[in-house]
């Protein structure tokens, strides 16, 4: 079996962890979002509830799997096999909610699926180097910096829906960089001597991989605190993969090889990608707002 067939594989098994944690996640920042309480203060309330930390061990499992996949495949490759959580998170949701999944959800997970699987075969992802140069994180910061900063601003000044969909960027931005920062760090994993873990020790990339993670699992819980589902996790759900495959793209020299007949049934699926996971966030997020 390939390289890729295997990332693929590991990808689609950390899809369904990280849906089980998102899901767990969900409902433990809900049980906090009628408080008054700030973005800082939520997120030290929901360290102290076993739930919370529940869904946290879940995900770190699909978090690993990505690593793995990562390891193996194209960051391009990873996260457009991923946002198939979505696909998971349905099922399981409808069962914690004792509810059922609509023909309009399933015939967007349907789309979704074939989506993933169009870009996965004609987009056919090229893997490129597994970090980047200084000069071109320099520049990615100089860019995504002030971006994040100014929803950040936005997220204080405004309230409700408005402070949630700025969390949600942020929060969606961080994790499409947690996968490029997971990228270098297993490229530079090599724990079978004490010289590899030296090295991994001196990678920068490992340190801000660790302050990515926490910032964007604290501006996820924000987001879900902040206003109705409706607004973050839709515009989460779409942030990270496009933020990854951006960045997989700059900072890593990934590419797509759909060839000259291809780029129209990429373009078209990806904008089917796109619309069904915007629809099937939406409608995850009604139902549990109406809860």
């Amino acid at each position: 079996m390939a390289k890729a067939d295997i990332a693929a594989l590991l990808a689609l098994a950390a899809a369904f962890f990280i849906a089980i944690g998102d899901v767990i996640h969900q409902r433990s920042a809900r049980e906090f979002s009628d408080e008054p309480v700030g973005h800082l203060a939520l997120f030290l309330a929901l360290l102290r509830d076993r739930q919370w930390w529940l869904g946290s061990a879940v995900a770190a499992a699909g978090f690993g799997l990505q690593a793995a996949a990562l390891g193996l495949g194209s960051v391009l490759l990873v996260q457009a096999v991923l946002v198939t959580s979505l696909l998971f998170a349905l099922p399981i949701s409808a069962r914690r909610s004792h509810r059922r999944v609509t023909r309009w959800q399933w015939m967007w997970a349907v789309l979704l699926a074939g989506a993933v699987v169009v870009i996965v075969t004609v987009g056919n992802p090229t893997a490129g180097q597994s970090r980047g140069s200084p000069a071109t994180w320099l520049a990615v910061i100089a860019v995504l910096g002030p971006v994040l900063a100014l929803c950040l601003m936005g997220a204080q000044i405004w309230s409700g829906p408005t402070s949630a969909v700025l969390l949600a960027v942020v929060s969606g931005a961080l994790w499409g960089l947690f996968a490029i920062l997971t990228k270098a760090v297993v490229g530079r994993l090599n724990l079978t001597s004490w010289d590899g873990v030296v090295e991994l020790l001196r990678t920068p990339e490992l340190y801000a991989w660790a302050v990515v993670a926490v910032a964007a699992t604290a501006m996820q819980q924000a987001s879900f605190g902040a206003g109705a589902l409706t607004a973050s996790l839709p515009t989460m759900t779409i942030t990270e993969p496009i933020v990854a495959c951006l960045l997989g793209v700059v900072v890593l020299g990934e590419t797509l090889r759909p060839g000259e007949t291809g780029w129209f049934t990429l373009i078209a699926a990806a904008g089917v990608m796109v619309a069904a996971v915007a629809a099937l966030a939406r409608g995850e997020a009604v139902t549990r707002a109406a809860m």
